[in-house]
């Protein structure tokens, strides 16, 4: 079974006085590239919960991002009694303006207001790890739907390229006929006597050099381990892009070996079907 790199994982906490979203994105990448976004009354916390997503997701460009909105009436934002006091008594000092506009021009001078660092609450903590880890599984969720789709892709790619393969197969006495009798008219057309013995000497060697048998073996054997590896529990796009590429190696030598023009049009057709696995294979776990 394959997953896919791209996902999305979301949950939602619902505090007495907090409300906290939970958010986890994902894209391909070669290894894991995780940016998080967290409140910087959790920054102690940030590595914990990078280390709690690297253990579920290996690989992809991750955003994680926690947000913090408080509904209740805690804030960590007070009102600097002293401060403003002082202000307001220089203020007074300098003018006899009423009370409450010097308050509104102390309020807005330097440090009249105080923001306290709220200690982490173990207990909302606790929850918070909950609810990446909820988060998590609706992500590995997504990515396993994600590879379902990505592996039927597959499966009728391959099955593409099989079918043209075996039409290859079909093709080829055919094209080393059209070599031979290619040969023979080129020699014809040079209207020049030719040892026979040396001729076919020639031609043996032509027909061995441009043999496509070992290529439509390994050929077959890479689609069938592409198809194999599909199957395996654990998803591994490293193996298939791999595969794939040995999968392009044969076929490009057997149409650089073609040398006949309806066989290459389906070495083109087999490439065509082919790139579209090598994009599709960039984005499997």
């Amino acid at each position: 079974m394959i997953q896919s790199m791209t996902g999305y994982g979301k949950s939602i906490l619902q505090l007495p006085s907090k409300k906290i979203t939970i958010e986890i994105k994902s894209l391909n990448s070669k290894n894991l590239d995780l940016h998080a976004r967290v409140p910087s009354s959790y920054r102690e916390k940030e590595l914990e919960l990078r280390n709690q997503i690297a253990q579920s997701l290996s690989r992809g460009k991750v955003d994680f991002n926690l947000y913090i909105e408080v509904t209740g009436e805690a804030t960590q934002t007070k009102v600097n009694q002293e401060v403003v006091k002082e202000y307001m008594k220089q203020l007074q000092a300098v003018s006899d303006g009423d009370a409450i506009d010097l308050l509104k021009m102390a309020i807005r001078l330097p440090d009249a207001l105080k923001t306290e660092r709220e200690e982490i609450d173990p207990a909302e903590y606790k929850k918070i790890v909950s609810g990446v880890e909820e988060a998590l599984a609706a992500i590995n969720e997504y990515r396993t739907d994600e590879g379902k789709t990505l592996e039927t892709d597959f499966h009728q790619r391959v099955t593409n390229i099989d079918s043209l393969l075996d039409q290859v197969v079909a093709m080829d006495p055919e094209r080393v006929a059209h070599v031979k009798d290619r040969l023979h008219k080129a020699v014809a057309e040079i209207k020049e006597s030719v040892d026979e013995n040396r001729f076919e000497q020639e031609l043996i060697y032509y027909l061995e050099k441009y043999d496509i048998t070992e290529e439509k073996v390994r050929l077959k054997n890479h689609l069938d381990y592409f198809k194999e590896t599909l199957q395996k529990p654990v998803s591994n796009g490293k193996k298939l892009g791999f595969i794939s590429q040995e999968i392009g190696r044969e076929i490009n030598t057997i149409g650089s070996k073609a040398n006949y023009a309806p066989m290459q049009q389906l070495v083109v057709q087999m490439k065509d079907e082919l790139e579209k696995i090598k994009e599709q294979a960039l984005n499997v776990l």
